[in-house]
């Protein structure tokens, strides 16, 4: 009594384990809603296409699978048979003939949700594609400094999952009577006694569609279509420029009636927001980019850039600290540029020169900004005086007598750079 009492269990779990293998190859759960198991076949099913995986067996049999799941999943009889009694249920179901259980050609099922012949641009027997989609899709300089995966959503025009892009409620589409679902008719017009013209008019029963649908969808209305975000995967690498274009072939607008167009996106730099928690934000600063080259401003008190004496941390995009510092008497002039080689942009793969296989850097340009006070106290003034005064007649500067500057030129720093 006890063995048969385990075997029993055991079965049972054997049939709760095949019940999940559907669900998981959908990766949704047990109680998902039909909504929810066409949503996800349409994610899955454009991921494991064969011509955007071509040689790779694995995504062609992921992609047959998936079709098959769907199918049982979506079908409530067919369902109810699957989390009953498992793939054994389903098998039974399909030699008995039943409706709903029998096997379809996954191109065809994908021809029903994305239009066309079920395959992607360039195999589809020359069938028409849809105008492309560009989209621009901000990115923060960290990003392009580092390298990211992450996802963005865009809103476009979906063939209807409910009707499966028929406009109809029922499935049933009948051809127009009045053109003969042509669309269109040809009409005789007079323009003078004894002389006719025929031109080609759209069907103003069906407007234009050839085809009468008597219980619209009601998600679509009846137009086969619908908008709806959908979010993709976006790889950023490591130095992409700005203005790069990325490529999705086949993921702009859907209809029944071509073959979706390329999504194309634009990389743009996300613009720095100060009083925010942006993570590039540091002391009122920002990095800024120029090619392969980063710039930052830091900026100096009258006391520091005339005294030295001060070290500064600065965090890198990558958060590795860089630190600036001078000693005591080192002199900074206004708008001095500082270059610190191999610590800016890395530079990308696709722009490297040829045979070079590790990573190159640009350089960081650090330009000091000298801020000036209000009014000077008068500790500081004194220190000011005395500092200046033994500077100038070490260097032997004189001062004209009259208007008490310097007297002569004054060199100015070199390399300065307009930020």
């Amino acid at each position: 009594m006890l063995l048969r009492l385990c075997l029993f269990l055991a079965c049972m779990c054997m049939v709760v384990l095949a019940a999940e293998d559907f669900y998981k190859l959908l990766e949704i759960k047990k109680d998902a809603s039909e909504r929810e198991i066409k949503k996800s076949y349409r994610k899955l099913s454009k991921k494991y296409h064969p011509d955007k995986n071509p040689g790779d067996e694995s995504a062609h049999d992921k992609f047959v699978a998936v079709a098959e799941a769907y199918e049982i999943l979506v079908d409530e009889e067919t369902r109810r048979i699957y989390d009953q009694y498992g793939h054994d249920g389903i098998e039974q179901h399909k030699r008995g003939g039943q409706r709903g259980g029998q096997h379809h050609d996954p191109f065809d099922l994908f021809s029903r949700f994305f239009g066309g012949s079920g395959h992607f641009g360039g195999h589809g027997g020359g069938q028409r594609q849809g105008p492309n989609m560009e989209v621009r899709v901000a990115v923060p300089l960290r990003d392009f400094y580092n390298g990211r995966k992450t996802e963005f959503t865009v809103e476009k025009q979906a063939i209807c999952s409910a009707c499966e892009g028929t406009g109809s409620a029922d499935g049933h589409v009948e051809s127009c009577t009045q053109c003969g679902g042509r669309g269109a008719r040809i009409q005789r017009q007079q323009l003078a006694p004894g002389l006719f013209q025929q031109v080609q008019v759209a069907c103003d029963k069906c407007a234009g569609k050839g085809k009468i649908i008597k219980k619209p969808c009601p998600i679509c209305s009846g137009s086969r279509v619908v908008r709806e975000p959908e979010t993709h995967e976006l790889h950023v690498e490591k130095g992409m420029p700005k203005g790069v274009r990325i490529t999705y072939e086949n993921e702009a607008d859907e209809s029944p009636d071509y073959v979706a167009g390329d999504l194309i996106v634009h990389l743009v730099e996300t613009e720095p927001a100060l009083g925010t928690a942006d993570h590039e934000r540091t002391d009122g600063t920002f990095f800024r980019r120029r090619g392969k080259d980063l710039f930052w401003r830091e900026v100096l008190s009258l006391r520091e850039a005339w005294m030295g004496d001060w070290t500064r941390n600065i965090t890198h995009l990558d958060g590795r600290v860089i630190q600036l510092s001078r000693k005591r008497g080192e002199v900074v002039q206004p708008n001095t540029v500082e270059v610190l080689k191999d610590e800016g942009m890395p530079i990308w793969y696709q722009q490297l020169p040829e045979g070079t296989h590790d990573e190159l850097f640009g350089d960081l340009h650090i330009e000091y900004v000298v801020v000036l006070p209000d009014q000077m106290d008068k500790p500081m003034e004194k220190d000011f005086w005395s500092t200046w005064e033994k500077w100038r007649k070490k260097n032997g500067l004189k001062l004209d007598k009259e208007l008490g500057r310097p007297e002569g030129p004054i060199a100015m720093p070199s390399g300065h750079d307009e930020l």
